[in-house]
């Protein structure tokens, strides 16, 4: 629904919101609370920004009731104001978008099934027995492997590739380079020599997924590799075979998710996270950034790992300390044994 400019009564009503201000000012563009000029819309969520405000040149800001009477220009007042600028920033969202039906330097295999509306980008091949949706777009340069079925809605940006037998829900994205149903790392080793496992499951992803640039989602050795409904995946993100991913996680760039843990609903995890193979973690779990997870999480709850920053010489001092934990608490031990014996010695 992108128009070239909204006038503020008919934005406000889109979004059912409150307006207060000049009914007949129009927005054609987006922009940051600082930097927004004539014809911009903007938003106020973090109180940070607070300051930004009262010289802010937008027409029109997104922000709280509790906002409003310091607010210079048309206000547009909600309760949720991050949540409804998501909602208006769609509608500025000028995206070239590939045309209409398959390009002539397309390959589309002879049964493949395409739904109404599908734009098929340059140079892309969809192979044997896929399936799309309506309203797929699929960008140039993609591949989209035998027997892959995509759901209505769907959008692949260039340089996307799916392997064969890969399901995908409505309403998803795939940002360029993301590798869908790679081998997963499955070898047997015998007298150093490493022998491939044949991965013969899928991957199978709900809807309202969205994965980052450069994500690799492997596929099952036997059973498939599981993307919950509404699970969000950032940049450059390791998720190795017969990983499951419950509803609603979203994952930061750079984290590594070996194979068979199961991450629960609701998760959230920061970026450059490790999670060993193996594992179950709860549902409404939060990992902070550059954690080891090597063991379950049963309880939801925030956990964390390593150590915090520090200057480069104290944290060279602790990094010694840590060393010698081990012999420091042997230490101790020695020394409570030796007191509880002098406290249980007769008078």
């Amino acid at each position: 629904m992108v128009k070239t400019a909204w006038n503020l009564t008919e934005l406000a009503q889109y979004l059912g919101v409150e307006l207060l201000g000049n009914a007949c000012h129009e927005v054609s563009r987006v922009a940051t609370l600082g930097q927004a000029g004539p014809g911009d819309l903007t938003f106020l969520s973090n109180p940070l920004y607070k300051t930004q405000l009262q010289s802010t040149g937008a027409t029109a800001v997104i922000l709280h009731p509790a906002m409003a009477d310091e607010c210079p220009v048309s206000a547009l007042v909600t309760e949720s104001p991050y949540l409804v600028y998501a909602t208006a920033s769609h509608l500025f969202d000028r995206r070239p978008q590939p045309s209409a039906g398959v390009h002539p330097t397309a390959w589309v295999a002879d049964d493949v099934e395409l739904g109404e509306g599908c734009r098929i980008g340059a140079h892309s091949v969809l192979e044997s027995g896929c399936r799309l949706g309506a309203n797929v777009e699929v960008g140039s340069g993609c591949v989209i492997g035998a027997q892959s079925k995509i759901g209505n809605d769907c959008v692949l940006h260039a340089n996307v590739t799916f392997y064969h037998n890969v399901r995908v829900g409505d309403r998803c994205r795939f940002h360029s380079g993301v590798v869908v149903g790679a081998d997963g790392f499955g070898f047997a080793n015998e007298q150093g020599r490493w022998v491939k496992i044949a991965q013969l499951g899928g991957v199978a992803i709900g809807n309202d997924v969205e994965v980052g640039a450069n994500t690799t989602i492997d596929r099952g050795a036997i059973q498939d590799t599981l993307i919950g409904n509404g699970v969000i995946l950032d940049n450059q993100i390791q998720i190795a075979h017969n990983v499951e991913i419950g509803e609603g996680t979203a994952i930061a760039g750079c984290t590594g998710i070996a194979g068979s843990t199961r991450i629960g609903k609701y998760c959230t995890i920061a970026g450059a996270v490790g999670i060993a193979g193996h594992l179950e973690i709860a549902d409404r779990v939060h990992l902070t950034m550059r954690s080891a997870i090597t063991k379950s999480i049963t309880e939801p709850g925030s956990y964390s790992s390593g150590t915090a920053m520090s200057k480069t010489g104290v944290w060279r001092k602790n990094a010694a300390r840590f060393r010698q934990l081990d012999e420091m608490a042997r230490r101790i031990q020695k020394l409570e044994k030796q007191i509880q014996g002098r406290d249980q010695s007769p008078d």
